[in-house]
């Protein structure tokens, strides 16, 4: 057992500082498009319709964007790339909710449900369990049953078979609660809609309150997702580019 102490110690930690600290690592999010000046070519290379011309330039629309670096690779005028993981924004709506309370301040139980998820984010969720995210220091905890649940975290884009299951999860959960949309098909449906098996995401069978895109979002995007979603850190807009709407909310 003392070899493990002191070779513990010797290690030192690894896990992210996240949020206290900025994250330094490489590899950790595949980041956005950021718009900006840009060919009519790009928003026609575009699969999903994330870009759009505005104002003589192109703004990007997050919530579509797949990262397939098409609007950045093989073309003589590339958008300009971002990095960074701290994507995730309110859900359109009436307005943000209320805030939870200080009784969830480090209490939060997160009920993880796969809505036709093809693997991909769902793989990214579970990394939030891991030694390096570890997500309990900051008092997120996974929980099986939507009785205990302050958080339903969705991935997947809500496919037709899965609808009841969906609704009758967030019905079960006491209130106050908040939903997470997690990736691109959550938000939007992705490459698969709008089809005969779905629709245009989550958001079209129970309110959503924050969005998280990517495809998948990487852990400390999701992370950030959630720390949003309890007030923690600040939401960002979902939308940038030239003349793009801005949705910021300051904390």
């Amino acid at each position: 057992m003392s070899q493990w102490v002191l070779k513990g110690l010797s290690t030192g930690v690894k896990t992210t500082r996240y949020p206290a600290q900025p994250e330094t690592a490489a590899g950790v999010s595949p980041g956005f498009p950021s718009g900006g000046p840009g060919a009519g070519e790009l928003i026609e290379r575009c699969p999903t319709h994330a870009l759009e011309a505005v104002n003589g330039g192109i703004a990007v629309n997050h919530r579509r964007c797949i990262h397939c670096f098409r609007c950045v690779r093989e073309t003589t005028a590339p958008l300009a790339w971002r990095d960074g993981f701290e994507w995730s924004g309110l859900a359109a709506g009436p307005g943000p909710s209320p805030p939870l309370g200080s009784e969830f301040e480090r209490s939060i139980h997160i009920l993880v449900m796969d809505a036709g998820d093809c693997g991909a984010c769902l793989h990214e969720v579970r990394q939030l369990n891991n030694p390096y995210y570890n997500m309990h220091r900051l008092g997120f905890f996974i929980t099986p049953t939507p009785r205990h649940a302050d958080v339903l975290l969705v991935v997947g884009p809500g496919v037709d078979h899965l609808r009841f299951a969906l609704e009758k999860t967030y019905r079960a959960m006491p209130t106050p609660k908040r939903v997470v949309a997690v990736g691109a098909c959550a938000l939007t449906g992705g490459v698969f809609a709008p089809s005969f098996v779905t629709g245009s995401g989550v958001a079209g069978i129970i309110p959503v309150d924050v969005e998280v895109p990517g495809h998948p979002p990487p852990p400390l995007a999701i992370l950030h997702g959630l720390l949003v979603a309890v007030g923690r850190r600040p939401p960002v807009s979902l939308i940038s580019g030239p003349g793009a709407p801005r949705r910021e909310v300051t904390t």
